[in-house]
C-alpha cells in the first residue's frame, strides 16, 4: 500500500506571522518541533496564539522560541502555563549550529513565520531573516501592485 503524502492544509494551520514577510526578507527557512505542556498544546488547537513579537535565540546549543505568545487554556485551571514563557524548539545540533553562524552577521535574526499542526504535532516554520529598509519595503509594494494589474489586465483576455 503506498504512503499517501501529508499536505499542510490551511485546516492545519494554526497561525501565521504575515509582518515578519514584510519588515524581512527571508533568507532560508527550517522546520522545528516544539516543546509544549499539556494545555499550551490545546490553546495551539483553538488558535489562541500569537507569533507577531516572536524571535528566536540560540543558548547552549539550544533553540528558544522567545516571546511568542500562547493564551491559557480556559479549562486548565491551577495547571496552566506561563503564556509568554521560552519554549525549546527540537532540532537536529547541525541545524542549531548552522543557525547559530547565520546570526553572528549583522542585521540577521530567525523569526517564526507559521505554526501547524503535522501528524498531530505542533511545528513551528521559522525562517532566516534580514531586516528590510524602508524603501525595500515600498519597492515589494510596488512590484506587488505592479504584478496585480498585469494579472488583472490578461484575465479580461
Amino acid at each position: 500500500m503506498a504512503k499517501r503524502k501529508h499536505k499542510q492544509n490551511n485546516d492545519n494551520l494554526m497561525a501565521q506571522n504575515k509582518k515578519a514577510r514584510h519588515d524581512y526578507s527571508i533568507l532560508e527557512t527550517y522546520e522545528a518541533g516544539i516543546v509544549l505542556t499539556g494545555t499550551e498544546i490545546k490553546s495551539i488547537r483553538d488558535r489562541r496564539i500569537n507569533l507577531k513579537d516572536g524571535f528566536v535565540q540560540i543558548r547552549n546549543g539550544e533553540a528558544y522560541m522567545v516571546n511568542v505568545h500562547i493564551s491559557e487554556y480556559a479549562q486548565g485551571n491551577q495547571f496552566n502555563h506561563d503564556p509568554l514563557r521560552n519554549r525549546k524548539l527540537l532540532l537536529h545540533k547541525k541545524e542549531i549550529r548552522k543557525l547559530g553562524q547565520a546570526t553572528q552577521d549583522k542585521g540577521v535574526t530567525i523569526v517564526p513565520l507559521k505554526v501547524y499542526l503535522k501528524s498531530g504535532f505542533a511545528k513551528v516554520l521559522i525562517g532566516v531573516a534580514k531586516g528590510k529598509r524602508e524603501y525595500d519595503k515600498r519597492e515589494t509594494i510596488k512590484r506587488r501592485d505592479e504584478q496585480r494589474t498585469i494579472e488583472r489586465v490578461m484575465k479580461r483576455f
